[in-house]
């Protein structure tokens, strides 16, 4: 018999088990956030967005405003600097001066990454109806190198990946709290809150609309109660959506002319009179600013390069990879004494994501032959599988049609969905050939699956965390040569990658 989410919630191991979680997740990703102090990867352009945000400066960027608000936020928070408008006049921060403290930019997108183990833990709580397993499951997370690289510097996937699990969480209490007239309520409007937070961050966040179907298929045919979700969390996004918006909007009014187009963006003749006369906060002229914003995105989507694996400095990679780790990004290096470098490199967590992957591979074979062959009895985990398992394939679908560019992180947002599929399997396995699975055997199994996650974290550490590591070291890392995983002194063993030659 299943146990109810509110008996759990009362037992003291949940909590425990939830401290451990916060504290473990606070050394993961928020202790020592502010170094490296230096630039990396997509910093260079946030930074400076955040600059023009604290400068009242205008301009448009492919991406939604609110994980960049948050990266300006957090700078007004600690306000580390005397100075705040070293990049308004560019759109690629470069050579920030001595003493730049990274503090404040970086302050928001730490905290949302350690925060996000929080639904976590919720998450694979209501999953697998056991405390223990919530929290060893959580490892997931807690523990994987790339999430923890990238989710710690002033980029937009940590407050991506905050805001996609507190609407997962609202989803799956939704449905547990459907009969309860107020908790019914409050989790509709929590769901159009997170979707329109998501929406507003980064555009992948639309998958989520897939799980409207699934929303409606549990509630059918009680039309009522579908009428009063769409009431409460259409409401609900459609006010933080567009707040978020007039934000952006009302914060930049000033024209730098030393910014592409002379400042404009390539604003429509009507935005541009908008701007010339201060009429951003004007909510009559919120349409058209929307519109021009929304726009923006195919201008600038029409100048990123495609995937060039010819090229020696690409990095890039096919989505069809992704699921192994494939391929790494080295972020930033350099030697402090001319021996041993340093490394801040973009590397998953084998034992993390192979182990994920191997479960969207069971997960599926489980939904296709209880839908394909004759079985006794259905997967009791059905419904929640075939949820997760379509974001996971529609995502990858998607991905799959894009002709730009893409990168390892692009794979954060199905690399949960992946986690959520393996916990579901767990649970589902009842016996491996004539070994019975009882819980307590798979809860020493997770430990073990645990144990190896948090050792193999330990192993890539040094490149997680910036500190010296020798050649000799790094090569022994560098376990999948698809990874492209190669030290400055290395040359790469990628069988995919072959430069172009004269």
């Amino acid at each position: 018999m299943q146990t109810s989410l509110r008996t759990l919630l009362n037992e003291n191991r949940t909590w425990l088990a939830l401290m451990f979680v916060i504290v473990a997740g606070f050394f993961s990703y928020v202790f020592n956030y502010q170094n490296p102090a230096a630039l990396y990867w997509d910093e260079n352009y946030h930074i400076a967005s955040a600059q023009k945000y604290l400068n009242g400066v205008y301009f448009m960027e492919p991406h939604p405003p609110l994980g960049k608000l948050f990266i300006a936020l957090g700078e007004i928070v600690l306000n580390p600097n005397p100075v705040d408008n070293q990049f308004i006049g560019t759109d690629y921060a470069q050579n920030p001066p001595d003493g730049f403290s990274f503090a404040g930019y970086r302050l928001f997108p730490a905290l949302f990454a350690w925060w996000t183990a929080i639904p976590l833990f919720f998450i694979f709580l209501i999953l697998t109806r056991r405390a223990t397993w919530a929290l060893l499951f959580d490892f997931l997370y807690l523990f994987d190198n790339a999430l923890i690289v990238h989710n710690r510097s002033a980029m937009l996937e940590s407050t991506m990946l905050f805001f996609a699990s507190l609407l997962i969480l609202s989803f799956l209490l939704l449905l547990e709290w459907k009969d309860s007239k107020r908790g019914f309520f409050w989790m509709s409007v929590l769901f159009g809150f997170a979707f329109a937070c998501l929406m507003t961050t980064k555009a992948f966040g639309l998958i989520m609309v897939m799980l409207l179907p699934f929303i409606a298929w549990k509630l059918w045919p009680q039309f009522g109660k579908m009428v009063r979700f769409v009431l409460a969390a259409g409401i609900s996004f459609t006010v933080f959506f567009c707040g978020i918006w007039y934000i952006h909007f009302a914060v930049g009014t000033t024209v730098n002319p030393s910014l592409p187009d002379n400042g404009y963006y390539q604003a429509s003749p009507e935005y541009k009179t908008i701007l010339d006369e201060k009429g951003t906060r004007n909510l009559l002229n919120f349409p058209t600013m929307l519109d021009d914003s929304l726009a923006f995105v195919t201008h600038y989507e029409r100048g990123v390069p495609r995937l060039n694996m010819c090229k020696t400095d690409e990095n890039g990679s096919p989505w069809f990879l992704w699921p192994i780790g494939a391929r790494s990004i080295s972020y930033r290096w350099e030697t402090p004494d001319g021996s041993a470098y340093k490394y801040l490199y973009l590397q998953s967590n084998p034992v993390i994501w192979l182990t994920a992957f191997a479960g969207i591979l069971l997960g599926l074979m489980i939904v296709f032959s209880s839908v394909l062959l004759p079985t006794p009895q259905r997967p009791k985990n059905m419904f929640l599988l075939l949820a997760f398992g379509t974001l996971y394939v529609c995502y990858m679908i998607a991905v799959s049609s894009i002709d730009r560019v893409m990168y390892l992180y692009h794979y954060f947002l199905p690399l949960t969905f992946s986690f959520f599929i393996l916990a579901l399997v767990f649970d589902e396995i009842t016996q491996i050939w004539n070994w019975r699975l009882t819980d307590s055997r798979k809860t020493a199994l997770l430990l073990a699956f645990s144990c190896c996650a948090f050792l193999s974290f330990q192993f890539y550490r040094p490149l997680s965390f910036y500190t010296p590591i020798s050649d000799d070291a790094f090569k022994m890392r560098s376990i999948i040569d698809l990874w492209d995983l190669k030290c400055v002194r290395c040359q790469s063993n990628n069988p995919l990658v072959i430069p172009a030659t004269n």
